[in-house]
């Protein structure tokens, strides 16, 4: 009986996960290919998921459909596939698996500025080294293309990588990008929804959900925008990227926008890190400007438009620009939609003149099962304008957009999303000056505290 190491090594499986007939799988564990480990744990502090690391009051007692008796259960990583208490996972423990090492596998040729190569160098070295790096790199300064030096030299060595993100929005983004650069190396993309499940590849993109079900599996491991929800704030998700990593594994750390602890760790001199104060162009981020709106909150209730935005449109330095339109909720979505259709077409109409149409205008969100086409016909031209709620503040790249934010003051829009959200402006070196406007009806220390930041990057970036 032969099974490839590479499809199961590193990873902690329930039995539907595992594609092998019973008999295979008995036959498996008899020759010590396999472990079985206990679905939930017994200790005397408690029970405890050996996927999530959950106890009570996460872990629920319920009648089993399948053995028929009542047991524990976990809520926390329900959407992984029930943990039960009668159940157990599956882990490799045959042979290695032995990962090719490549010789020259990156093809991109294109070149870094001197800041990115500082950052790519220190990156490289840290992967060499099995370290630990903060990369904090404004919106805009080609964070991907500096990991591919370093990824490369971890490929020559043999080495599993996994590059982890909060949103499967920016996995699909980054899928086509990896495997044009690394055309010879098996690359793959996980997330809900994703086609290939079997998370068998040197290179994986997956959201950081996905990593629960791996274990002591990656020599170099990335967490890109490791500050957006909800990583940032999910201990799961951060107990699952530290379960993932083998022993002796390299940590990059990828933002734009670092949290309050990051910084305090930088300042403390504890955490190692890089910072790239430039976008690629060379030019300066955009800074938000902050526009009051009376009555904005009573308009959007009526599933009006503020009066402040459609003034502001009329006067766009660029009408031909995309634009990106940010709400706070799913529920402002659907309300403003029929009015966006009727109340943007006009300016839409500017955009692309020669298109006609609803498919002009269009609304996403995380919900949005058709989000992905969305967003690709976005990308492509084919659509004019976007309302979006935040599950677009990061990780996509527009080439040329203006940026609207209505009720900028909302509890939904900290400093970071406003940030972000400012950051898919200006990104093309043909048009790196877009809009970023704040539609408020009351300034909040958020916006105040975005701008700042923005200000003091570009400052910064003008100093060096």
């Amino acid at each position: 009986m032969e099974l490839d190491p590479k499809r199961y090594a590193g990873k902690r499986l329930l039995r539907h996960e595992i594609p092998l007939p019973t008999t295979t799988l008995q036959q498996a564990l008899q020759h010590h290919h396999f472990k079985q480990i206990p679905a939930i744990r017994k200790e005397k502090s408690g029970s405890h998921c050996n996927r999530c690391n959950a106890t009570q009051p996460h872990l629920k007692l319920l009648t089993c459909q399948i053995c028929g008796d009542k047991h524990l259960y976990c809520r926390n990583c329900i959407q992984m596939g029930r943990v039960s208490a009668c159940a157990h996972f599956y882990e490799w423990s045959g042979p290695e698996a032995d990962w090719p090492r490549h010789d020259q596998p990156c093809a991109w040729e294109g070149t870094l500025t001197t800041h990115q190569q500082a950052a790519a160098d220190a990156i490289e070295q840290a992967m060499k080294q099995s370290g630990k790096l903060l990369v904090h790199a404004v919106c805009g300064a080609g964070k991907t293309e500096m990991l591919f030096q370093g990824v490369t030299a971890a490929l020559e060595e043999g080495k599993r990588i996994c590059l982890a993100t909060p949103r499967a929005d920016v996995v699909r983004e980054l899928l086509p990008r990896f495997q044009h650069a690394f055309p010879k190396v098996t690359v793959q993309a996980l997330y809900g929804g994703s086609l290939d499940k079997t998370g068998d590849g040197q290179l994986l993109l997956a959201t950081t959900h996905q990593l629960l079900r791996f274990y002591h599996a990656f020599d170099v491991l990335i967490i890109d925008e490791m500050d957006a929800f909800p990583y940032h704030a999910d201990p799961m998700l951060h107990f699952a990227s530290e379960k993932a990593k083998k022993p002796r594994c390299a940590s990059i750390f990828l933002t734009a926008t670092p949290r309050q602890k990051e910084k305090r760790q930088i300042a403390a001199k504890t955490l190692p890190h890089v910072f790239v104060p430039l976008r690629f162009h060379g030019q300066p981020l955009p800074v938000p400007v902050a526009k009051i709106c009376f009555g904005l909150h009573k308009q959007l209730k009526k599933g009006n438009l503020p009066k402040g935005f459609t003034k502001w449109l009329h006067k766009r330095n660029n009408p031909t620009r995309q634009l990106l339109v940010f709400l706070p909720t799913v529920e402002l979505a659907d309300t403003l939609q029929a009015e966006a259709q009727r109340a943007l077409y006009p300016f839409a109409q500017k955009i692309m003149p020669k298109t006609r149409g609803e498919t002009l205008i269009s609304t996403v969100h995380a919900a949005d099962i058709d989000r992905e086409e969305k967003v690709q016909a976005f990308r492509n031209r084919e659509t004019a304008i976007i309302l979006t709620t935040t599950i677009l503040e990061r990780g996509v790249t527009f080439p040329s957009v203006d940026v609207a934010i209505l009720n900028a003051g909302h509890d939904v829009f900290d400093e970071a999303a406003l940030v972000q959200i400012a950051g898919r402006a200006g990104r093309s070196p043909a048009d790196p000056a877009g809009e970023v406007v704040f539609f408020h009806e009351g300034r909040s220390d958020a916006m105040d505290k975005a701008v700042q930041s923005i200000t003091e990057m570009n400052r910064r970036a003008k100093r060096l």
